[in-house]
């Protein structure tokens, strides 16, 4: 017989049945049966025993290795997580690190624009006041210009009011209404 579960179970049935079979005794719960076969049964239930417990104690084993290898690997791997919650811990200490640093970076380049606009402002007004000084020169020279021309067309007796520098002398009061003509050009 070949050893298999099968096996005790096909033989435990056939016992069974064999029981079964057996006469009943009146008034009692008891049956004869042939104890040849009984017997019979028995022994053959024992030679298969063996195998099915040498089966067993092979499963146990295998079992038992399966087992060990499955908690060296759950140890890899707690060990491998382990490591890498270290690692992701550390390099969350160097990315908080490195943001720190990139905050002071920006702080000071932003500091350091402001202080750059500061500077540009400050050269924009004194560049606009030089500007300005040089209009309000060429504005003054602009009139004295308008100033000249305007004696000229009052008239020849009035280009003795005025010296070679436009300025005026005397008596231009009467070349006003002029001038504000010749503003409106």
């Amino acid at each position: 017989m070949e050893g298999t579960p099968i096996d005790i179970m096909f033989l435990l049935e056939r016992l069974e049945a064999h029981i079964e079979s057996g006469r009943a005794l009146p008034l009692t719960g008891s049956v004869v049966i042939d104890k040849e076969a009984a017997l019979a049964y028995i022994d053959e239930m024992r030679a298969v025993f063996p195998r099915e417990i040498a089966e067993a104690n092979r499963t146990n084993t295998e079992r038992d290795r399966i087992l060990e290898r499955a908690t060296e690997e759950s140890e890899r791997v707690l060990a491998r997580a382990q490591e890498q919650a270290a690692f992701l811990i550390e390099e969350r200490g160097l990315t908080q690190e490195a943001e720190d640093l990139g905050g002071r970076i920006v702080q000071q380049a932003k500091d350091e624009a402001a202080e750059t606009q500061r500077g540009a402002d400050e050269y924009a007004v004194n560049v606009l006041v030089g500007l300005e000084g040089e209009l309000v020169r060429t504005l003054q020279s602009v009139r004295k210009g308008v100033e000249m021309l305007d004696a000229r067309r009052a008239g020849p007796e009035a280009d003795d009011e005025i010296d070679e520098d436009g300025d005026e002398i005397e008596g231009l009061e009467e070349a006003e209404p002029d001038r504000a003509a010749a503003a409106r050009w």
